[in-house]
C-alpha cells in the first residue's frame, strides 16, 4: 500500500477513534439481543407477520429462519428505479429456496435531478438524501429483520440508503443495483445541441428530440455522474455482488446477480461468516471508496455525500483527506463528462473491475478488507459471466482493451486524481479538473455577482456577458436554498468559453460533474448564508482561480477586505426559496444543516 494512503488512513483512524468506538459499541449492544420474534411481545409479532402467507408465518414461529427486510426506492419517475418493480418477487423466491423469509420492509422517496434541474423542486434534492436515510430507518425500525437488501441507484438514493443502513449497523446488508440504460445519442452531440439552443440557433423541438434520444429507456443515465459514481463506490466498498454495477436491466445476468445478492446476504448472517454492515464499512473501506472516486474522475457530489456516509459509521473525513489521496492516486478512466465514452463503453472496456484490479495492484487500495462476497476486494477486480446458468468470475487481461477509456496504473491519464481542493481568502472549495483544458486551470478575471442562476441566464440572454469574467453565484448553499445543482449554467458558460473568453464559476452551490470544461470552484464553504466570504464579493472585484496550486482568492486589499460587510439575501429572495412545491417542509433542514464540507448533514 502506498505510504501516502497509509498516512491518510492513519490520520482518519486517529481522528475517528472516539466516534468509531462509540458506534461499534452500539452495534455490539444490538447484537447481544434475541431475534425479533423471540424478543418482541406476542401482539408485536402478530402485527409484524399478519399479512405473510401462512407457511411463512409457521416457519418464522417454529423454525426461526433468517428474515430479510427489503428497502426499495422503486418508482416510475426514475428510469433507473423502474426495473425494481419485480425485484421483491425475485428476492422472495430465492429466499424461499434457501429456507429464508423476506418482507418488503418499506419504500423510500426517490426524486430525479434530471427532471427538477433549474426548477424549484431541485431545492429539495440534497435534503432528499437524509429524508431517504430516515425512510430507511422507518422501514427497518420494525426490528424483526436479520439482514437487509437495499434497492437503489441514483444520486441521493444510494447515499441515503447507505446512511440509513449504517444506523442499523448490526445488520448484514447488500445493495442491489439495476443497471444503466442502453446507449443513446452520444454525450458530445447532446452537449452541442444544448449550446446551440442557448445561442438561439435551434429551437425547443430540436432540443427535446436530442434530449429524448439521450434519455430514452430504463436504467441510469449513461454519463458518469453521481448515479454511476455511486455504483463505482459501492463496488469499491464491497457492498455489491462483484461486478454487478453496470449490467443492463434487460440482460439475463441481472436476475442472476439479484438472486446472488440474496445468497450473499444469507451467507453474511451465518455465524462463521457473519459481517454486519457497520463492521464492514471501516476506515480502510472508506478510503477505498475515496480512491475509487478520484481514480475515475467521479462526481464532486460525493465530496459531500461520502463525508456523511463515513460519519454515519462513526468515521470522520474531510476534503483535506481527499486532497492528499488525490495527489498520488492515478486517473485511470475517461468517461463523459471527462471523456467521450459512456458507462456502457466503460463497462465494455473493463469498467469498475479493471479499475479496482489496477488500483489494488498499484498499492492504491486496501485488498484485505471485509466485503459482502467474503473474500476481500480482489474479487471485485474480476469480470462476472454466466456459464451454465451460474455466475463465474474471470480475470481481466493484463492490458486495457481500449486505452481511450481505461488504462493501467502504469500508464494513467494523469498521475493524480481528477479533483482538487481550493483554499484562500474566500474559504475552501473543490474543482473537478479532469475535463477542464490545462490552459484554463488558471483564470484571473473580474467578478460578476449573481444571487441566483436565473440572474446569470437572463444576463446571458441580454448579451451582457461577452467578456472575460468570473461568475459568482452565491446564496446557493445548504442553508440558503438546499444547495441545488446549477446545471443550467453549463451551456451558456460553454458558449462563452468557446468564443475565446476566459470564464469561470465560483459558487457555494453544486454542479456535480456538469461543469464539464468550465473551471468551476464549487461547494464554497462557508456559504453566503452562513456569513461566508463569498457574500463580501462585489461585481468588479478581481478573482484568481488557480487549480494548478489549489488556490482561490479575491484580489482585494487586505484592509479593505477586512472592513467590507457581508451582503445578506433580501427578504423577497429568501421567501421565494422557502415556499412552494413542498419547500416549507424542509425549513428545519435548512436551519440546522451542517456545511458542505461536513457532509451537509441534518441529523447531527
Amino acid at each position: 500500500m502506498k505510504q501516502s494512503h497509509i498516512e491518510v488512513t492513519e490520520r482518519i483512524i486517529e481522528r475517528s477513534r472516539p466516534t468509531r468506538a462509540a458506534y461499534l459499541q452500539r452495534i455490539d449492544a444490538m447484537l447481544s439481543r434475541k431475534k425479533g420474534p423471540d424478543r418482541l411481545g406476542c401482539a408485536n409479532v402478530a402485527h409484524a407477520f399478519a399479512a405473510l402467507p401462512q407457511n411463512d408465518k409457521l416457519k418464522i414461529y417454529a423454525e426461526k429462519p433468517t428474515h430479510i427486510g427489503v428497502v426499495t426506492a422503486y418508482n416510475e419517475m426514475l428510469s433507473a428505479h423502474q426495473p425494481y418493480v419485480n425485484y421483491p418477487d425475485i428476492i422472495r423466491d430465492e429466499a424461499h429456496k434457501h429456507g429464508a423469509t423476506t418482507q418488503l420492509a418499506g419504500g423510500v422517496p426517490a426524486m430525479c435531478d434530471g427532471i427538477t434541474q433549474g426548477e424549484p423542486g431541485m431545492e429539495l434534492s440534497l435534503f432528499s438524501r437524509d429524508t431517504i436515510a430516515m425512510g430507511t430507518a422507518v422501514a427497518l425500525s420494525h426490528d424483526v429483520f436479520d439482514a437487509a437488501l437495499l434497492l437503489g441507484v441514483c444520486d441521493k438514493i444510494v447515499p441515503g440508503l447507505l446512511i440509513g443502513a449504517l444506523h442499523f449497523g448490526h445488520l448484514p446488508c447488500v445493495f442491489v443495483p439495476s443497471g444503466p440504460m442502453s446507449t443513446g445519442i452520444d454525450n458530445t452531440s447532446k452537449s452541442k445541441v444544448r449550446e446551440q439552443y442557448a445561442q438561439g440557433l435551434v429551437g425547443r423541438p430540436e432540443l427535446l428530440a436530442s434530449e429524448s434520444a439521450a434519455y430514452h429507456g430504463e436504467g441510469t443515465c449513461t454519463f458518469y455522474g453521481t448515479a454511476n459514481s455511486n455504483q463505482m463506490l459501492l463496488e469499491a466498498m464491497g457492498l455489491h455482488v462483484p461486478g454487478a454495477a453496470f449490467i443492463h436491466p434487460a440482460d439475463g445476468m441481472r436476475e442472476i446477480l439479484t438472486r446472488e445478492a440474496v445468497k450473499l446476504v444469507l451467507q453474511n448472517t451465518r455465524k462463521e461468516s457473519f459481517i454486519p454492515i457497520g463492521r464492514l464499512v471501516d476506515e480502510h473501506v472508506i478510503v477505498n471508496a475515496m480512491v475509487a472516486l478520484l481514480a475515475t474522475g467521479g462526481s464532486t457530489n460525493h465530496l459531500i455525500h461520502w463525508v456523511a456516509v463515513a460519519r454515519a459509521a462513526g468515521i470522520i473525513i474531510d476534503w483535506t483527506d481527499f486532497y492528499h489521496l488525490a495527489r498520488t492516486t492515478p486517473l485511470l478512466a475517461s468517461v463523459y463528462p471527462n471523456g467521450k465514452a459512456d458507462v456502457n463503453e466503460f463497462q465494455a472496456a473493463g469498467g469498475p473491475g479493471f479499475v479496482i484490479r489496477e488500483l489494488i495492484e498499484s498499492g492504491n487500495m486496501y485488498p484485505d478488507v471485509f466485503t459482502i462476497a467474503g473474500k476481500g476486494l480482489r474479487e471485485y477486480g474480476k469480470k462476472p459471466e454466466v456459464e451454465n446458468g451460474h455466475l463465474v468470475w474471470h480475470e481481466f487481461p493484463a492490458e486495457s482493451v481500449d486505452e481511450t477509456i481505461v488504462r493501467t496504473a502504469m500508464h494513467p491519464f494523469n498521475e493524480s486524481g481528477g479533483l482538487r481542493l481550493l483554499k484562500g481568502n474566500l474559504g475552501r472549495s473543490v474543482i473537478k479538473i479532469s475535463a477542464v483544458p490545462e490552459d484554463r486551470h488558471i483564470i484571473e478575471a473580474p467578478a460578476i455577482v449573481f444571487d441566483a442562476q436565473e440572474e446569470l441566464l437572463a444576463a446571458f440572454d441580454r448579451g451582457e456577458l461577452e467578456r472575460d469574467f468570473v461568475a459568482v453565484v452565491r446564496f446557493q448553499g445548504p442553508k440558503a436554498n438546499g444547495m441545488p445543482e446549477l446545471h443550467k449554467l453549463t451551456p451558456p458558460m460553454a458558449v462563452l468559453q468557446n468564443k475565446g473568453f476566459r470564464v469561470a464559476i465560483v459558487t457555494d452551490g453544486r454542479m456535480s460533474g456538469a461543469s464539464g470544461k468550465i473551471p468551476a470552484a464549487i461547494h464554497l464553504t462557508p456559504e453566503a448564508s452562513a456569513g461566508g466570504a463569498i457574500a463580501k464579493i462585489r461585481t468588479g472585484d478581481m478573482i484568481r482561480l488557480n487549480a494548478a496550486v489549489g488556490q482561490l482568492n479575491v484580489l482585494v486589499d487586505e484592509d479593505t477586505w477586512a472592513e467590507r460587510e457581508v451582503d445578506e439575501l433580501s427578504d423577497a429572495k429568501r421567501n421565494h426559496n422557502a415556499h412552494g412545491l413542498g419547500r416549507e417542509l424542509f425549513g428545519g433542514m435548512r436551519k440546522n444543516v451542517l456545511s458542505a464540507e461536513e457532509g451537509a448533514i441534518t441529523w447531527l
